[in-house]
């Protein structure tokens, strides 16, 4: 039976660090397992990841490309014609997440024209195209632009 006053450790779960520089019993004396000579046996030694011995680093080499623009804003995008085939009667960004249509990473939803659509829908979103608002407006439906 186990109890708190006997127990143990598993074999091998716990190792001893290794000791360096202790002398030549040990096994690791002398050079204390670093090699002789050079940056990397000195104390206080760090070489910078990416240095290449002085040699112009590859980074460098390269050209800089492109541009990350900070203020642009990513849409989950939703076609008219997937409106049409839904069995609901108010479509926004929540249930347009519950539903699958949009990955859950968006924050706001686009309605782009693609399709046709035959029934009067509400639709909440951020943004809407010409072509779909003239569209949603057609069939009967209303449109609620939300604030970005």
């Amino acid at each position: 039976m186990i109890t708190l006053n006997n127990l143990r450790r598993f074999e091998g779960s716990k190792k001893n660090r290794k000791r360096v520089g202790r002398g030549p019993g040990s096994g690791h004396g002398k050079t204390a397992c670093r090699g002789t000579k050079g940056q990397r046996s000195r104390s206080g030694a760090s070489i910078p990841p990416g240095f290449q011995g002085g040699q112009m680093p590859l980074y460098r080499q390269l050209p800089k490309r492109g541009f990350k623009n900070p203020f642009r804003i990513e849409y989950g995008v939703l076609n008219v014609g997937v409106l049409d085939s839904l069995e609901v009667d108010t479509i926004d960004l929540e249930s347009a997440k519950r539903l699958g249509l949009v990955k859950k990473r968006y924050n706001f939803l686009k309605i782009l024209g693609e399709g046709e659509i035959t029934r009067p829908i509400s639709v909440k979103a951020h943004a809407v195209s010409d072509s779909a608002r003239k569209k949603i407006e057609a069939s009967g439906g209303t449109i609620e632009l939300l604030k970005k």
